[in-house]
């Protein structure tokens, strides 16, 4: 089933120049790239983005981090798109990641962990509307 999902390369990705290494995975893997864009984000929209996280002790410092700065958005697309880029993308605890995932291979970090992708169908629906909100939510087009 072909999907689009919502993909953050995080201010820690950008700042140590691994944004061409990791497109490159998803392209490898035969995922698409339907949007992209640099940009820096402020609280109010990082609130927006992680709103089921608002009352985690955790979030305070993902929301400092994630707003300090650069950082890609992209919606990549293709079969399985949600799944697959969860996959390559690794644990959360780039510790923990297996080894040939993204976090795996460049992360030490359960918090500075390199991307972000949508965990279900219904949440990468609700993130691309947010990030990406002229986008045709048809993939393929």
């Amino acid at each position: 089933m072909t999907q689009r999902t919502l993909v953050l390369l995080k201010p820690d990705a950008v700042e140590r120049g691994l944004v061409g290494a990791i497109l490159a995975r998803y392209e490898a893997k035969g995922l698409g790239i339907a949007a992209m864009d640099l940009r820096v984000i402020d609280g109010d929209f990082s609130d927006r983005h992680y709103a089921e996280h608002l009352e985690q002790p955790f979030y305070p410092g993902l929301r400092t981090f994630i707003t300090s700065g650069p950082l890609v958005a992209l919606v990549v697309e293709g079969e399985r798109a949600v799944e697959a880029v969860r996959a390559l993308n690794g644990a959360t605890d780039g510790i923990k990641a297996a080894p040939g995932t993204v976090r795996g291979d460049h992360s030490t970090s359960g918090s500075r962990n390199l991307v972000h992708a949508s965990d279900s169908p219904e949440s990468a629906a609700r993130e691309i509307a947010l990030w990406f909100p002229a986008l045709d939510p048809t993939p393929g087009r």
